[in-house]
């Protein structure tokens, strides 16, 4: 009888503390996302929604000061907005850029279940690129805008610069994608080698069909580069996720569920669609503008390899690559601090130009 005391009296307390906890936990959230909230003084910190290409998509404006140049930052995927942990990324460059990110059409904050059927098209995505594009010159009073895509962002950064280049003063690409097909390809390739003398592991590679991206084989590419340390998180991160999470400024309970309840699926066929295939940069290697790439040396992702090849045949008026050491695909989390460093050196070069 004592012992179903002292449980009842467990069980009454936990019951009695665990709103005390909640409203604490919200309490401390609102203070730190308020915090965050907040705009620095000479500079901007706006979120909007912009009617872009027919849709409701979502960017944040951040910046310490309104005369800097402008960067518009393009997220993975395709379909892989990063809106929930971004934020304490690219505000590290907010010193020398005023920072535009952008959840791209149907995803993250601009997510929108109307659009689930709409078949996604090379023309769709560079018209919305272009039209946010226009809508940043004219809203901060800009001539131009830099441009800095990761993966999916990096060819699609890629192909904006080299349709519209009177808009944009230079590309920035971090774990640059080349060619979809070519990219996976390369992977099954390294695969093979990893593998090479374990016929279980080499079973597991076997099974890749590089024409044939089906949710499957992404899966299969995941485990693959699990085993042999280096998928893309193999790093961890040098920031803390939970509070980067629970403090997002930008990010209400409502988003929050919108985020997990979102059906990607149209991504998915987009990824393996002739359409995606198009963005390839392959014999296109005349650029207009500087073009940087910032690369991880052990990046199977978006093949390094493929990237550094690319590289060394583009044509610009100045280009320069960084491979940042024991890196693979998720750089900008596993080091954002010597990401930073790297997009400071990029922005005080281009400034040296103009001076």
């Amino acid at each position: 009888m004592k012992k179903k005391s002292k449980l009842l009296k467990i069980i009454k307390g936990t019951a009695l503390s665990l709103p005390i906890l909640l409203i604490a936990f919200f309490l401390i959230r609102a203070v730190g996302k308020m915090t965050l909230n907040q705009t620095p003084l000479g500079g901007i910190n706006e979120s909007m929604y912009v009617d872009i290409n027919g849709t409701e998509q979502w960017i944040n404006i951040y910046g310490q000061d309104l005369n800097n140049p402008v960067l518009l930052y393009l997220h993975g995927g395709p379909g892989s907005a990063t809106s929930q942990i971004d934020y304490v990324i690219t505000r590290k460059w907010s010193d020398v850029y005023t920072v535009v990110t952008w959840d791209q059409r149907s995803c993250g904050k601009s997510y929108d279940a109307s659009q689930n059927d709409i078949v996604l098209t090379k023309e769709m995505f560079l018209t919305d690129g272009k039209e946010l594009t226009e809508f940043i010159l004219e809203y901060l009073s800009k001539d131009k805008i830099t441009i800095l895509g990761h993966s999916w962002g990096s060819i699609f950064g890629a192909n904006l610069v080299l349709k519209y280049p009177e808009y944009y003063d230079c590309f920035i690409g971090a774990g640059q994608l080349v060619d979809f097909l070519d990219n996976e390809e390369a992977f099954k390739q390294e695969a093979l080698l990893w593998a090479e003398g374990d016929e279980e592991a080499l079973q597991l590679v076997n099974r890749l069909t590089p024409d044939n991206t089906t949710a499957e084989y992404f899966a299969v590419k995941n485990t693959i580069m699990q085993k042999y340390g280096y998928d893309m998180m193999v790093n961890g991160a040098d920031y803390n996720l939970i509070s980067t999470v629970i403090f997002n400024p930008n990010y209400s309970i409502a988003d929050w569920i919108n985020y997990f309840n979102a059906d990607m699926s149209s991504y998915l066929e987009f990824s393996s669609s002739k359409e995606f295939a198009s963005f390839s940069l392959k014999t296109r290697v005349d650029y207009n503008v500087p073009f940087y790439n910032i690369n991880g040396d052990m990046d199977y992702q978006t093949n390094y390899k493929l990237a550094k090849k690319y590289f060394d045949e583009v044509n610009a008026p100045y280009k320069q690559m960084f491979l940042m050491e024991n890196m693979t695909h998720g750089l900008l989390e596993s080091d954002s601090e010597g990401f930073s460093e790297i997009v400071h050196k990029i922005a005080e070069t281009e400034r040296s130009k103009v001076m």
